[in-house]
């Protein structure tokens, strides 16, 4: 026997080749959805939904017919149930947190995004939501902070951050409080994160003002975009295609992604994108099954869209489809009394606007322009049946919303902290008229807020076996970081026991409550 020895230039070689191997057996395009609050019933009542729209009976939803399906767990490092920051987190970064941080560890020290894993890569990274950019998904993805209120911060990380395409909501965070657009801000100092991004280089859109010249944008190599199109969230779908007003006429989330699809596809590198249907939760929040329904299709458009790339490029390309949690624990087909064993989704076609943006403050609006209660009552009333399909009503329906107009009248002259609110301070008529409309559906909601139950995934391309059974949300991120073989934070030892102790025995309260504002 003798041993062979190789020169150290043909090791080197031979390391260089492997590198290059393994490069080009991982995915070139990675696009990652997250539905927030997407659970599996949200995904099947809109998929019977657009059944009936289109009078298919054969017809799905475009992620639900990916081969790659896995059920998914969701709880947090400190409870059963998540929130967004600490979801948005496990699906980042591969790690557990407590509710409230972003992209942080327990302990406060920060862990690397697939995002950043990715730039460090030579990926380009775009970020896409229908929310705040600094909210909590997109900012899980983007920014690092144990308070994932700290959104005027966490803009600041994302101009930062290095990455090449931003597109949603919230220029509030961005531009400075006395700035020269005459924006509304929610900063409290004087930086312009905007100028920042312009001076780095970003082709900038800020304001629904812009949303023309972003539609007519054609991105070039080289290009890196910000694009914050509303002070606060993107419009709900619903009201997106039925309002009149100029400012719910902004981009739709598929606009949105084929914009961001193009400009990385145009900087001729491997690429990974996220994209957020974001308002599917604040909907389920509020008990709003249209939206929730309206948004969950706007979110597949944008999924069609990837696909239809993938199609293109079925060899190097990943698709992977989650969410971070269950909002609303809703149900289908919910009856009290013998006569179930049916949805009425036809209830909903009618319904033009949403809960949360819309109807919860419109009785107070209105209260403040007519001070005649029985003129109010009767135009609260002709505004639920022109846009929320409430007609034909029952003795007992017209009892309901009377009693929370009633309640409501009452409210105006108490204090805060004696009004009758529900969930995030719901208004009583916002709440009886959900409850009616859902009821006419046969849709039954059990909580204002996240549930621990299983949320759904798929997945197609290359590596979408990996995506399949019973997972964790930490799973998620981890194994598509070892498919583009990117590396993510290196793994901590954890205390398996303290984990039980936090996350099953007694929990921690996380009362912060403005998720959705």
């Amino acid at each position: 026997m003798f041993k062979r020895i190789l020169r150290p230039a043909v090791l080197a070689v031979c390391i260089s080749l492997l590198a290059v191997s393994a490069f080009a057996a991982a995915p070139k395009y990675v696009i990652y959805f997250i539905g927030d609050g997407l659970g599996p019933t949200q995904r099947m009542a809109a998929e019977l939904f657009y059944k009936m729209e289109t009078g298919n009976p054969d017809a799905k939803l475009v992620m639900n017919t990916f081969p790659g399906s896995a059920l998914v767990t969701t709880y947090s490092d400190n409870t059963l149930v998540t929130d967004s920051a600490a979801g948005g987190t496990a699906l980042s970064c591969g790690f557990k947190t407590t509710n409230g941080y972003i992209a942080k560890l327990p302990d406060g020290s920060n862990i690397k995004t697939i995002a950043e894993a990715a730039k460090e890569n030579g990926y380009a990274v775009g970020i896409v939501t229908t929310t705040r950019l600094t909210h909590a998904t997109p900012a899980s993805f983007s920014a690092h902070n144990p308070d994932r209120d700290a959104e005027n911060e966490m803009a600041i990380d994302q101009a930062n951050s290095g990455f090449d395409f931003f597109a949603g909501g919230g220029y509030r965070h961005f531009v400075a409080k006395d700035n020269k657009m005459g924006l509304k801000s929610k900063r409290k100092d004087d930086v312009d994160v905007v100028k920042m991004f312009t001076d780095k280089g970003y082709k900038t859109f800020v304001g629904d003002s812009t949303r023309d010249a972003f539609r007519a944008y054609t991105p070039k190599k080289g290009d890196k975009v910000f694009a914050a199109l509303t002070s606060s969230h993107l419009p709900y779908e619903v009201e997106r295609l039925h309002s009149t007003m100029k400012e719910n006429k902004l981009p739709s989330l598929v606009e949105l992604t084929e914009k961001a699809i193009a400009s990385l596809d145009a900087q001729d590198k491997p690429f990974f994108l996220m994209v957020e249907g974001g308002r599917i939760d604040h909907a389920a929040h509020a008990h709003d099954p249209m939206s929730v329904i309206m948004d969950t299709i706007a979110m597949d458009d944008a999924v069609k869209a990837a696909y239809e790339f993938y199609k293109k490029h079925p060899e190097e390309t990943l698709i992977v489809t989650a969410a971070d949690h269950e909002t609303g624990g809703v149900a289908l087909g919910i009856s009290m009394d013998s006569k179930g064993y049916f949805l009425n989704l036809k209830a909903l076609e009618n319904v033009k606007v949403s809960a949360e943006d819309n109807l919860d403050r419109y009785y107070n609006k209105l209260a403040e322009k007519e001070k005649d209660v029985e003129k109010r009552h009767a135009a609260f009333i002709k505004y639920v049946e022109e846009n929320w399909a409430l007609t034909d009503r029952t003795p007992g329906e017209d009892k309901i919303l009377m009693d929370a107009m009633i309640v409501q009248d009452k409210n105006q002259d108490l204090s805060m902290e004696k009004k009758v609110r529900y969930g995030y301070s719901y208004t009583p008529t916002m709440v009886a008229v959900t409850d009616l409309i859902s009821q006419r559906a046969r849709i039954f909601w059990t909580s204002f807020v996240h549930t621990g139950t299983f949320i759904p995934a798929s997945a197609i391309g290359k590596g979408a076996d990996q995506f399949t059974g019973f997972i964790d949300n930490t799973d998620i991120p981890t194994r598509m970081a070892a498919l583009m073989n990117v590396k993510l934070s290196d793994s901590k030892k954890t205390d398996s026991k303290a984990l039980l102790g936090k996350t099953f025995g007694p929990q921690e309260k996380y009362s912060k409550i403005p998720y959705n504002q």
